[in-house]
């Protein structure tokens, strides 16, 4: 996948950073079930990317990851999206795109710690070996999902890896997707969400993005919303809501939240922080170029590299 040859072009003769990839056979070794099914409709195979800024510094020191969705393309899969609705969606993996663009900034500005990020890369197709509505699979993390909509696919790749970004036992975590386009209707175009299980958290990732220009709003994440998704008769969770659309930038954080592990893994361990940042409206500015004139200068037409800057100034300030 052409994002992997990029990302493996740009470390290569750095000694601080590192980039290891999870290809097909990869991703087949170690169960990640969620890329595994969301890619199998396309010729071109889902892979997982793995940054690492100054590998060898702050050992045994717990450090952020950043975890972002990398849909290349996304036709819905076997639930299609309508021409209208699928006509710009090679800008479904912003939150892919986030996590190489931030590497690249703590790198070009000499931020001397360690800094993981994790990219869950996969084109959605409605080939003949694509996955269905009814489905149910195996994620990385050993929980069942069945599938309610192809088209809810940013979740299920996210879902090996936060579990991976669980296993580095990071200070927190952060997620940034593409997710739903609820999130539009809620908070327009120069807003994200942003969905967390921990309040320092939230407050700490907030106040950087007002300081970067790039302003979120909290959003609620709560026993209703999980129920919502949990309510499956074949598997431990489904990914599309029995709620239908009612709160569904809600429910797909709490499905997100559902893959979040608690430190070593431990039923009664604490939990990771982790925040979720529902980028579809503030990743692309909508209309024509004429139409964006005397708005934010960030949000003009086309992708905008929303929180590059707010991840930047949150890591590098803290």
């Amino acid at each position: 996948m052409e994002y992997a040859r990029r990302a493996q072009e740009w470390a290569k003769g750095k000694e601080n950073v590192r980039v290891e990839v999870y290809d097909w056979e990869k991703l087949h070794e170690l169960g990640m079930g969620g890329l595994i099914n969301v890619g199998k409709g396309s010729d071109q195979k889902p892979c997982m990317v793995l940054f690492t800024l100054n590998p060898d510094e702050d050992e045994g020191i717990r450090r952020p990851c950043i975890v972002g969705k990398g849909i290349t393309f996304d036709t819905g899969g076997i639930s299609i999206k309508p021409t209208s609705g699928m006509w710009d969606m090679k800008y479904d993996m912003c939150g892919a795109a986030t996590v190489f663009g931030l590497m690249e900034a703590l790198y070009e500005t000499g931020y001397p710690r360690r800094v993981n990020g994790i990219s869950c890369l996969a084109e959605n197709m409605p080939g003949s070996g694509a996955y269905r509505p009814g489905d149910v699979f195996k994620t990385y993390s050993g929980k069942t999902v069945e599938v309610f909509s192809t088209d809810a696919e940013g979740r299920n790749v996210l879902s090996d890896g936060l579990w991976k970004a669980g296993e580095l036992d990071p200070e927190y975590i952060i997620d940034l997707a593409t997710l739903t386009g609820a999130v539009i209707v809620a908070l327009g175009n120069q807003i994200s969400g942003m969905w967390s299980n921990d309040d320092d958290l939230a407050g700490n990732l907030k106040s950087a993005a007002e300081r970067s220009g790039e302003p979120v709003w909290r959003m609620p994440l709560n026993s209703q919303f999980r129920k919502y998704m949990t309510d499956s008769a074949f598997a431990d969770i489904r990914n599309g809501s029995i709620g239908g659309r009612a709160g569904s930038s809600n429910t797909a954080a709490a499905f997100l939240e559902f893959f979040v592990p608690n430190r070593g893994f431990e039923e009664d361990g604490d939990k990771i922080p982790w925040a979720h940042l529902d980028i579809a409206g503030s990743a692309w500015g909508p209309g024509s170029k004429a139409r964006s004139e005397g708005e934010n200068p960030l949000f003009q037409f086309g992708t905008s590299g929303i929180h590059v800057r707010t991840l930047h100034r949150m890591i590098t300030e803290s």
